[in-house]
């Protein structure tokens, strides 16, 4: 798994906190290799507002991209809202994942009524 912070200068305990989550939650994902992107834009520059922005990217193998972002006051608020977000996506992908793997594809289950 291969986390890239992109951006904004960030304050090294941000960093840790945000490699932590997502290595966590990306973890429950069985492919490989899962890539994830965290970019943080200064919307309103030297101005000051409310107006960081935390973009989070995920990619996995074979499945379009995962991007969520959201804006905040600061840079802890934006990445724990924009992850919220990619936590509902990835729970999503999660559950559409097993209930495709829960049923057995029609020929399969049509060999076993015939067999028995």
């Amino acid at each position: 798994m291969k986390i890239e912070l992109r951006g904004v200068s960030l304050a090294p305990a941000l960093g840790a906190r945000i490699e932590r989550r997502l290595n966590r939650e990306l973890g429950r994902i069985q492919a490989s290799p899962v890539t994830a992107v965290v970019t943080f834009i200064d919307d309103n520059g030297p101005k000051g507002g409310r107006a960081l922005r935390c973009a989070l990217t995920v990619r996995i193998p074979r499945r379009p991209a995962i991007r969520v972002e959201d804006v905040a006051e600061n840079a802890w608020l934006a990445f724990d809202r924009s992850f919220g977000g990619l936590r509902r996506e990835l729970a999503e992908y999660r559950e559409r994942r097993l209930e495709r793997a829960r049923y057995p594809k029609k020929y399969f289950a049509a060999k076993r009524l015939v067999s028995e």
